[in-house]
């Protein structure tokens, strides 16, 4: 079963807009892990507009009293990235490849331009017992050349699936994303997949098989607001069981 982690960025983003702290970051972690989320996700950019390093300092504090949900912190390698990482020392890193004014993440890395900076970092973090993931677009080479880096994982970045869902192009731009995991799973590296899937098009995503975890935050948290906490983890969490 694919395990669903939320992203908690655009909880500390309207919790930023009042200059205090509500909502809580912490607070909605907790009610997340109570509606039975496999994990949590962050993505502490370097000018803090959502996720502050001290909000992921006070989730590793939290999710130290839940062994079972897995803390994920996101971000492109910086020194000071990776001391805050090594301080909260989570069960996984994914390494993204953007620059310090992005917006948001928008493609995976290059690795013939990178393969040096990702093998000194995934060797750093694997001292502290950190699995490490990189994030990739669906491209068999890039797999291929990410396998000798070091990393534990891949998680494919899914934009181009959700702009091509509904569309006669969906069933092509799958199959690439099908062809880059099944060239993963053949080199032994471990799979996960986000950015910008849903509740309409993870279940056609999660057709491709071996995908260990999905981390989803921007609509799981508008359809929150549409719909409630309960009604929306409840679905992702089926869909997540439902996966092949």
């Amino acid at each position: 079963m694919t395990k669903l982690s939320v992203n908690l960025n655009k909880i500390a983003l309207l919790r930023n807009s009042r200059g205090r702290d509500f909502p809580s970051v912490v607070g909605f972690a907790k009610k997340y892990i109570e509606l039975g989320v496999h994990g949590i996700t962050v993505h502490p950019r370097q000018d803090e507009r959502h996720i502050t390093r001290q909000d992921a300092r006070d989730l590793s504090k939290l999710l130290a009293d839940y062994p079972e949900i897995e803390y994920n912190i996101e971000g492109y390698p910086s020194d000071d990235f990776l001391e805050l990482v090594e301080e909260c020392n989570p069960e996984q890193c994914t390494l993204v490849p953007d620059a310090e004014d992005q917006l948001t993440s928008d493609h995976g890395w290059d690795v013939a331009w990178h393969s040096e900076l990702l093998e000194m970092v995934t060797a750093r973090l694997k001292k502290s017992g950190i699995r490490v993931a990189a994030v990739l677009d669906p491209d068999v080479d890039q797999v291929q050349r990410v396998a000798r880096t070091g990393v534990d994982r891949i998680e494919l970045y899914t934009e181009a699936f959700a702009s091509a869902f509904g569309t006669d192009q969906q069933d092509a731009v799958l199959a690439q994303y099908a062809a880059a995991a099944a060239e993963a799973d053949r080199l032994e590296l471990e799979l996960n997949a986000g950015h910008d899937l849903d509740s309409q098009n993870l279940a056609t995503f999660l057709t491709i098989p071996k995908i260990l975890e999905v981390s989803i935050g921007h609509v799981l948290t508008v359809e929150c607001i549409e719909e409630g906490m309960p009604t929306v983890v409840a679905r992702y969490l089926e869909i997540c069981k439902g996966s092949a």
